[in-house]
């Protein structure tokens, strides 16, 4: 009988309330096609249709070292790669498909020289693994609700085993976790409808994924989508709740706890457009200091920040995502002790930012000017041991005029000389308390 342990469960997520910030990479040969990763099913289209980009698929400036340096030089700890995505293509030589990246023109495991690159640069390593799968015979595809299939009458008397497709699933997820080194994260994706949980073999599959990776975290996501949060909430989580809650293309309005009172893990997995996998057209980029802010948001939830990129068709992060994580990483250069090993501060989100905190340092990220010196909204005069400018260390003194006399027990500071504040994105207090 299981029994969920919470000792070492502490111990394996430890890394990663610490690290805070990852790379999520949609990558497959939906990158030919350029309308997102769900182009097959969109535009409901038959696998003869999509069989041209497997035959085309040679992505000749793929550089995994490029990638993870750009990663890391955004100040980014781990990182997730799609092995497989729901079209069933796999970016690593599985040896129980033809469907693979080995067979295409190309002819290399990605997921090996992925994993090889990152690693070099210190950083954690994750894998993303589709358990459904429109490509396999044996998956339903008549009237579910999301395969490219789902109308095709011709699909609806043909005969499926639906425990062969689970034999092939387990069987690439355990070639995963034994062929490939010591794996941070495995990300799942998705449960709906019926198919969820033991419709999965979920305590199975999880029970042989931690016999080969122990420490291995997983996402919620054989137990629920990226709606609801599963047994993780209570005080028994099932074998396959995984080990944090994942909410897709939002940010919730306070972070999880379950039902004793405990925080939740959870993070925050966001697109820098509209799309996961690379689309020509969607160029309705999120600006860089957005991205930034909600980093900061997410930890101030105690929540992780996932953000994702989508390299073309060459194997190119396009250039738009480089822009926006090398200005993070200017950011994250001055601020990053703000975000690694922070989570929320005990005390009301202030009208001009937000908060985060480590031990008895609160970090005040202040988003907007006031007019005359800044209320510093929570903290209390008598806690202060100092106060400093994150960026550069500067001491910033407590405000001492007339103007502020009317106000004793609010504490105000003076950071700008001008109406603009040193960071116009985020300008970070370390406040040290006594």
């Amino acid at each position: 009988m299981y029994q969920f342990d919470r000792e070492a469960y502490n111990k394996r997520m430890s890394w990663y309330l610490h690290d805070r910030f990852g790379m999520f990479i949609h990558w497959g040969i939906y990158s030919i096609p350029a309308r997102g990763e769900w182009v097959r099913s969109v535009e409901e289209m038959p696998e003869e249709n999509y069989v041209q980009f497997f035959n085309e698929f040679n992505p000749v400036d793929f550089d995994p070292k490029k990638w993870a340096r750009a990663a890391k030089e955004a100040g980014m700890k781990y990182a997730v790669l799609t092995a497989k995505h729901h079209d069933g293509f796999c970016l690593f030589d599985s040896k129980l498909t033809d469907w693979k990246v080995t067979n295409t023109p190309y002819g290399k495991d990605i997921v090996r020289e992925y994993l090889d690159a990152f690693r070099a640069e210190g950083l954690k390593v994750g894998l993303y693994y589709s358990v459904i799968d429109w490509h396999h015979p044996d998956f339903p595809s008549y009237n579910d609700r999301y395969h490219p299939l789902r109308n095709c009458e011709a699909e609806k008397d043909r005969e499926r085993n639906f425990d062969n497709y689970l034999k092939y699933m387990h069987g690439q997820v355990e070639e995963l976790c034994r062929d490939y080194g010591k794996l941070d994260i495995m990300w799942y994706d998705f449960s709906y409808d019926d198919m969820r949980g033991e419709k999965w073999k979920a305590s199975e599959l999880v029970r042989m994924v931690r016999s080969y990776q122990p420490d291995i975290i997983l996402d919620n996501r054989l137990e629920v989508s990226g709606t609801g949060f599963g047994s993780i909430a209570t005080e028994n989580p099932t074998e396959y709740s995984g080990d944090f809650v994942s909410p897709e293309q939002i940010i919730p309005p306070a972070g999880f706890k379950d039902d004793s009172g405990r925080n939740i893990p959870w993070e925050a997995c966001i697109t820098m457009n509209n799309n996961w996998g690379y689309h020509a057209k969607d160029t309705n980029w999120k600006p860089a200091d957005m991205l930034i802010r909600k980093l900061v948001e997410c930890v101030s939830k105690n929540g992780n920040f996932l953000l994702n990129v989508g390299p073309d068709a060459r194997g190119n992060i396009p250039k738009a995502s480089l822009e926006r994580l090398a200005r993070i990483g200017e950011w994250m250069r001055d601020n990053s002790e703000s975000v690694y090993g922070c989570g929320a501060a005990d005390l009301p989100k202030p009208e001009n930012g937000r908060l985060t905190a480590k031990g008895r340092s609160i970090y005040y990220h202040i988003y907007e000017n006031s007019i005359g010196s800044i209320w510093l909204e929570g903290i209390k005069k008598e806690e202060i041991k100092s106060i400093r400018l994150l960026s550069d260390g500067t001491e910033v003194k407590l405000a001492d005029n007339w103007m502020v006399e009317n106000y004793p027990d609010a504490v105000f500071v003076d950071v700008s000389s001008t109406p603009y504040l040193p960071d116009a994105i985020d300008t970070v207090l370390r406040i040290d308390l006594k």
